[in-house]
C-alpha cells in the first residue's frame, strides 16, 4: 500500500505544523510471535498499527516507540519488531527511534535493535529533526520494573539541554514523569523526579513523549506537558474502578504529534475498523480552499435557518 500524500491547507490562525512526529508505545513482542499471556496478539495489533500510520501522515519526522519494546527482552523478539517497523519508516522516509522500558532487556536491544555492543550501558540519543531535537532517555532499571534515572545520565542530560535547538526539545522516555489514579503504577513510577525537575526546568524542554500506563494521559512536569500514548499491545480498561482495572484487548491507539511554533498537540489515533462518514475529502478541502475567508464562513459556520 501507498503513503497518501496530502496536500496542507491553512484555514485557521494556526500555520501548518513545522514537524509531525508519530508517537507509539508498548508493542510488547515475544519470541516466535506468541502471543502475549497466551491471550494478546501483538503481532497482528502491530501490523494495524502500522497500516493506520502510513495513513495518518505521508512523511513524519520520526515515529517514536517509547519503550516496553519486548515483553521478556528475547533477541528474537526485538528483531521480529525491527523487521516489521523499518520497512514502514523507509517507506515513509522517516527515523525510528527506539526507547528502552521496564520490560526490555538493555544488551539485547542494543544489539538487536541498534546494532551496537550488547551492554548494560543504558539506550540513549539524539536526533536533530531539521531543527526539533528529540532525546531519548532510558528510565528502565536493569532487573527491576520501577523507573529511575542516574546522576550520570541526569548530568548527560543537562550538558545537552546547554544550548537550545532551533525549534526546542522534547524528551522521550517509557515512565512518565506524572501521577497515575492506579495503584500499580505508582508503586512502578519514575523514581528521582526532583533531580529530573532540576534539569528540565528553564530549558527548551517543550514536552515528554511517554508511555508504560497502556493508556493514554496527559499532565504537566516542571511546567513542560507531558503526553503518554496509549499501547499497541493490550490496553487498560480505565472505564473500571482503580482497584479493579485490568487489561483488555481492546481501545489500542498511538499518537500524532504534531509541532507548531507557539503549541505542541497530541492527537490519539484509534487503531479500530469502524464505519465512518463520507463528507469530508481532500476534494472538500479544495473547494474550500478557493474560498475567501468570509466565504468560508457563511457555506460551512453559518447554522442553517429554522
Amino acid at each position: 500500500m501507498t503513503a497518501p500524500v496530502s496536500t496542507e491547507y491553512v484555514f485557521g490562525r494556526h500555520q501548518p505544523a513545522s514537524h509531525v512526529l508519530i508517537h507509539v508505545s508498548d508493542p510488547h513482542f515475544l519470541a516466535g510471535g506468541a502471543r502475549l499471556g497466551g491471550r494478546y496478539d501483538v503481532e497482528s495489533n502491530f501490523a494495524r498499527t502500522l497500516e493506520a500510520i502510513r495513513q495518518v501522515h505521508p512523511h513524519p519526522a520520526a515515529i517514536v516507540v517509547t519503550g516496553d519494546l519486548t515483553d521478556l527482552g528475547e533477541p528474537d523478539a526485538y528483531r521480529r519488531l525491527r523487521a516489521a517497523l523499518e520497512p514502514v519508516a523507509a517507506e515513509l522516509g522517516t527515523v525510528v527511534v527506539w526507547v528502552a522500558g521496564n520490560h526490555d532487556e538493555r544488551p539485547a536491544l542494543r544489539e538487536a535493535l541498534l546494532d551496537l555492543a550488547p551492554t548494560e550501558e543504558p539506550v540513549t540519543g539524539v536526533w536533530d529533526l531539521d531543527g526539533l531535537r528529540l532525546i531519548a532517555l532510558d528510565t528502565s532499571v536493569p532487573g527491576w520494573h520501577h523507573g529511575d534515572l542516574d546522576d550520570a545520565q541526569l548530568a548527560w542530560l543537562r550538558d545537552v539541554l546547554a544550548e537550545p535547538a532551533p525549534h526546542g526539545t522534547l524528551l522521550a522516555m517509557h515512565h512518565p514523569p506524572l501521577p497515575s489514579h492506579l495503584p500499580l503504577f505508582d508503586i512502578l513510577e519514575l523514581r528521582h523526579q526532583d533531580e529530573l525537575a532540576e534539569v528540565i526546568r528553564g530549558s527548551d524542554v517543550r514536552g515528554i513523549l511517554a508511555g508504560h500506563l497502556h493508556y493514554s494521559a496527559h499532565g504537566t512536569f516542571a511546567g513542560v506537558p507531558v503526553s503518554v500514548s496509549s499501547a499497541t499491545c493490550y490496553t487498560m480498561n480505565v472505564s473500571l474502578p482503580a482497584a479493579e482495572v485490568n487489561g483488555m484487548d481492546a481501545a489500542q491507539a498511538f499518537q500524532l504529534v504534531h509541532v507548531h511554533p507557539d503549541t505542541i498537540t497530541h492527537t490519539v489515533v484509534p487503531v479500530t475498523e469502524a464505519p465512518t462518514g463520507e463528507f469530508f475529502s481532500e476534494a472538500w478541502l479544495e473547494r474550500m480552499a478557493a474560498l475567501t475567508p468570509e466565504q468560508r464562513l457563511e457555506a460551512f459556520s453559518r447554522k442553517p435557518a429554522r
